[in-house]
C-alpha cells in the first residue's frame, strides 16, 4: 500500500502506514503552528499555540512578541509531541521556521521578533525533545525559505530553482533549493533617500521600510495600510498621497527583483503573504521591465500564490528533510 494514510475505522485514530516518510513542521506566524508530515503530505490539522479557539487581539501579528524565548521553546516542543501522534521514534526530522538571519541553528538577528535574537533553537529543541522520545534531527530555517520549500513541494518543483517574496509584517525572500547565504533581500536598499528609515532593523532605505506593513503603519499614522491602498485606488479621485506611495511601493518590489535577477538570472519569482492583496501585478510588471533591458535576463516570471500555513509547515518538514541528507 503507498498511500501516506490508511483507511481509518470507525472511531479509530487515523494511522500511518509503515514504510513512510514522517517528519514535523513547525512555523511562526501570529501563531506557533505545526504539523505531521508524511510522504509531503500534512496529515490531520495543524496545531497551535495558542489554540486556534482562542481569540488574539486586533494587533495579531505581533502577538508573538510578548512570547519570551523559553516559553516559545516550550512551546515547539508541546507541539511537536503532539502531533507526533505516538510516532515519535519514527520521525526523521523537524524543521522550525523562523522570521530572520539563520545560521548553524541560531537565530543572530529578528528585527520583527527581538527576543529570539542569539537564540540556540535548534540545540534547546534538540535536548527538549529527545527527552520526550523524539530523537529526530531538528532544523531551524528561515520562514520565507519555508515558503520556498513548501511552494517547491506543493507544485511539484522540487527540481527547480525558485525565489518567493513574502509580503508581510517584514519582507522575506526565500530560495529553493536552499543554498548558504545571508539572503535578508528584505533589506535590500532601493532608495537613497534620507528620509526612508522606517525598517525595523533601523537600516536607510530599505525595502521592508516601504513595503512592510509595520513600516507602513509608521509611514501613515493617521491611516491603516488597508486605507492607504483604498484611497489610491479610489475612482476617479484618487489620494495623490496614497497613489504616490502605491506606485513607490511597487518600485520597490520590481528594484529588489531586478537586482536578484541581475545577480542570479532570471527564474520564477512566486509572491505570496498576506500583504499581496495590496499587488498591482501588472503595475509591477511595469517597473520591472524599464528596470531589466538584457534580453538574456528577461524570461523570468511573477506568479501570485495563495499564502497558507500549511504550506509553510509543509516547507519546513522539507528543508529539515533535505538537511538530514546533506
Amino acid at each position: 500500500m503507498s498511500a501516506a494514510v490508511s483507511e481509518a475505522m470507525p472511531g479509530m485514530e487515523e494511522k500511518v502506514t509503515d514504510g513512510t516518510t514522517k517528519m514535523i513542521g513547525v512555523i511562526m506566524a501570529e501563531r506557533l503552528y505545526a504539523g505531521l508530515i508524511v510522504d509531503h503530505q500534512l496529515v490531520g490539522e495543524l496545531k497551535s499555540v495558542p489554540p486556534a479557539s482562542v481569540k488574539l487581539g486586533a494587533d495579531e501579528d505581533n502577538s508573538m512578541v510578548e512570547m519570551p524565548t523559553d516559553e516559545v521553546i516550550d512551546s515547539i516542543c508541546k507541539l511537536a509531541v503532539e502531533v507526533a501522534k505516538g510516532y515519535g521514534s519514527e520521525i526523521l526530522a523537524v524543521g522550525v521556521a523562523v522570521p530572520g538571519l539563520i545560521r548553524n541553528g541560531v537565530v543572530e538577528e529578528a528585527p520583527n521578533l527581538p527576543q529570539l535574537k542569539g537564540a540556540r533553537v535548534e540545540a534547546k529543541l534538540t535536548e527538549k525533545l529527545a527527552s520526550h522520545g523524539i530523537s529526530a534531527k531538528v532544523y531551524v530555517v528561515n520562514d520565507a525559505d519555508a515558503v520556498a520549500a513548501g511552494l517547491a513541494s506543493k507544485h511539484d518543483k522540487l527540481d527547480h530553482f525558485l525565489r518567493v517574496w513574502t509580503l508581510g509584517t517584514g519582507i522575506g525572500f526565500g530560495t529553493y533549493p536552499f543554498a548558504e547565504g545571508v539572503w535578508e533581500n528584505g533589506h535590500t536598499v532601493v532608495t537613497l533617500d534620507d528620509k526612508e528609515r522606517y525598517c525595523g532593523c533601523g537600516g536607510r532605505g530599505h525595502l521592508e521600510g516601504i513595503m512592510g506593513h509595520r513600516s507602513m503603519r509608521l509611514r501613515f499614522l493617521d491611516m491603516e495600510p488597508e486605507e492607504v491602498f483604498a484611497a489610491a485606488n479610489r475612482h476617479p479621485d484618487p489620494d495623490p498621497r496614497c497613489l504616490e506611495f502605491k506606485r513607490l511601493w511597487h518600485k520597490a518590489l520590481a528594484a529588489a527583483t531586478a537586482s536578484s535577477i541581475h545577480s542570479r538570472g532570471p527564474g520564477r519569482f512566486f509572491l505570496t503573504g498576506y500583504n499581496v492583496r495590496f499587488l498591482d501585478l501588472n503595475m509591477l510588471k511595469d517597473y520591472l521591465h524599464q528596470m531589466v533591458k538584457m534580453s538574456p535576463l528577461q524570461s523570468y516570471m511573477l506568479e501570485v500564490v495563495e499564502d497558507s500555513h500549511a504550506t509553510r509547515v509543509l516547507g519546513a518538514a522539507v528543508a529539515a528533510e533535505q538537511a538530514v541528507g546533506r
